[in-house]
């Protein structure tokens, strides 16, 4: 192998710039993760139901994912440079003022605002790395997947150690670290050249037209109904205190972080693309309704979740990769439909979640959340050859990078 193919296929050689934008996802994708631990402290400290508090996720995931639908129109006027920047302001704003809030209410508020900021950054912070980054196409996706799966182990451990002192604190640390991020991004990433052609608000919708891209995008709906189930209601039958609560759920972030670099490229040269999606969701799925099954039980609930972390990384690498190679359409507007699509089942599920926990019991929204999974599979079967394109569009993109051939995923 030649020198030059060696450094384009690690993933972890990269200009400043990317790496700017690589720390800047870390924290922004640390938002995920970082309320799980203190959404008890919450619901106590405020006097607020578990279902008013998983409104933390929903307002931030569907005002993510609306948002989506204008990333792709204000980046192609202002350039993806000030994009990025826009979106980091906004996050560092609303964290602040999240943190500063007496009220439910106004936290549920402010983190629609954070939701708005990280959808500007995350469809255009992954367009930036795919074309900064060296290394080829899979080498970016897999180093943007890194950053997202160490945010969100990340992300838990920070919530509980600052939410320990008061859940304020987490929400404070999310504004200093990206602030950090803010400035890092204004030094060393450089301006791109605006597309010849503006984004129109509708171009998200009307890529949602190409049955691949439409077929993953539903995919990921269902698949992120469960995973977000399992992030966004899980902590409340735990009953554990917030530094235990980050623990578990940095336990369940290092599987994502693990499994997201190593091993999605692993099981897709073992096994290809389809046949690695279709057996992570049902491995996944049987996860999810063992969770339902032994709710009440704390050692298999606490060891059901981490052991989520791996289909969750897994998924979250080879999807993504898919959606990308898949659509017909400038990645921008693909990742902004994908994103779209795919929030709105991630930011109804949580809440869904604790509304059929208070009216029904606590088993049944991880049973639904299992079922969603089990729906994805199905719908995902119906753009199989959609699979076998996205991975042949995958190989020549990474041939034409100079990777040699399976060197991340085949």
């Amino acid at each position: 192998m030649t020198r030059t193919n060696a450094t384009a296929g690690s993933p972890f050689r990269q200009p400043k710039a990317v790496w700017a934008v690589a720390f800047a996802c870390v924290i922004s994708f640390m938002g995920i993760g970082l309320v799980d631990p203190i959404l008890p402290a919450i619901s106590a400290d405020l006097n607020a139901s578990p279902s008013q508090v998983t409104l933390l996720f929903t307002s931030y995931l569907v005002v993510m994912a609306v948002a989506m639908l204008v990333t792709g129109w204000v980046s192609s006027r202002i350039g993806a440079k000030w994009t990025l920047i826009a979106g980091l302001v906004l996050i560092v704003v609303f964290s602040a003022l999240a943190g500063s809030s007496g009220s439910i209410g106004g936290i549920i508020g402010f983190r629609a605002g954070w939701g708005l900021g990280n959808a500007l950054f995350v469809a255009t912070s992954l367009a930036v790395i795919v074309a900064a980054a060296s290394g080829g196409f899979s080498g970016a996706i897999i180093l943007y997947e890194a950053a997202l799966g160490l945010g969100i182990a990340v992300g838990p451990l920070l919530g509980g150690a600052l939410g320990h002192i008061s859940w304020r604190g987490p929400f404070y640390g999310v504004a200093v670290l990206m602030a950090v991020a803010l400035i890092a991004t204004i030094l060393l990433v450089r301006p791109q050249p605006r597309p010849a052609r503006k984004t129109s608000l509708l171009d998200p919708i009307k890529a949602l037209r190409h049955r691949g891209l439409l077929v993953m995008s539903l995919t990921a709906l269902c698949y992120n109904w469960g995973f977000f189930t399992v992030l966004g209601y899980a902590p409340f039958p735990m009953e554990l205190d917030a530094v235990h609560l980050g623990l578990v759920f940095t336990g369940w972030g290092l599987m994502v972080a693990i499994f997201s670099v190593a091993g999605a490229p692993w099981l897709q040269r073992k096994f290809g693309l389809a046949r690695t999606l279709y057996g992570n969701l049902a491995l996944f799925a049987v996860v999810v309704l063992v969770i339902a099954a032994f709710t009440g039980s704390r050692p298999v609930l606490v060891t059901a979740v981490i052991v989520a972390g791996v289909f969750i990384g897994v998924n979250n690498t080879l999807t993504t990769q898919a959606v990308m190679m898949v659509a017909p359409v400038e990645r921008p507007v693909a990742s902004a439909a994908y994103g779209f699509v795919r929030f709105i089942g991630g930011g109804l599920a949580p809440f869904a979640a604790g509304k059929l926990a208070e009216h029904v019991n606590v088993h049944v929204p991880f049973v639904i959340g299992g079922c969603a999974i089990l729906l994805g599979i199905a719908v995902l079967a119906t753009g199989h050859g959609d699979l076998a394109r996205a991975e042949r569009n995958q190989a020549e993109a990474d041939a034409r990078a100079g990777e040699p051939a399976g060197a991340t995923a085949s």
